[in-house]
């Protein structure tokens, strides 16, 4: 074993049990080993010097790692907060035309009797809805006189086929079924025949 290997608790005991003795030429060997004694020791404190620099080091990546994070998590966070408020915002903005055209139509109602204006507003009111759910990407489910599918109708009850071919098919309608792109954002409430 090196001197250089062992530590300094080893070194020592190991010079303990070597006796030198006056006289017999091991004067030479003691200064020697007074020499690696002292390298040893030497040797220690720097690998110790080295090893607390590391963990400074370590320490301090570590604490700038974490106020990183923490500061992503902070923005993150708010931009998360940011983005709903505006999506909120984008469809409120597309909906202020339809209310416009609600108030145009309550106030053609005011000052005519006529039921032609009545029925022309509220129709332009539901083909601005009809437009706006469009664009948003909702769209309704067909199932009229269309096979039963568990998948995309929900059957309220069933009533007697009124046509043999209808038999298994959605023969009414009580609430419009919707996608939201491909997924059903609501289910089509159905009457089948049986």
């Amino acid at each position: 074993m090196d001197a250089d290997d062992m530590t300094l608790s080893e070194f020592s005991e190991q010079q303990q049990d070597q006796e030198i003795q006056p006289g017999d030429g091991t004067e030479s060997t003691k200064s020697e080993s007074s020499k690696k004694k002292k390298f040893a020791i030497g040797g220690h404190k720097k690998e110790l010097e080295e090893m607390a620099n590391k963990l400074i080091e370590m320490n301090d990546k570590y604490l700038r790692l974490s106020a990183e994070f923490d500061n992503y998590r902070k923005r993150t966070l708010k931009e998360k907060m940011d983005l709903t408020k505006m999506g909120g915002e984008n469809v409120l903005m597309k909906v202020l035309p339809v209310v416009d055209n609600l108030e145009r139509a309550i106030q053609s109602i005011r000052e005519t009797s006529e039921i032609d204006a009545v029925k022309q507003g509220i129709e332009l009111i539901y083909s601005n809805f009809r437009e706006f759910l469009k664009q948003n990407g909702v769209q309704e489910i067909e199932c009229l006189n269309q096979d039963f599918n568990s998948d995309i109708h929900e059957a309220l009850t069933k009533i007697p086929a009124p046509d043999p071919e209808q038999k298994g098919k959605v023969v009414d309608i009580i609430e419009k079924g919707y996608y939201l792109h491909d997924r059903v954002m609501r289910y089509a409430r159905v009457v089948v025949g049986d």
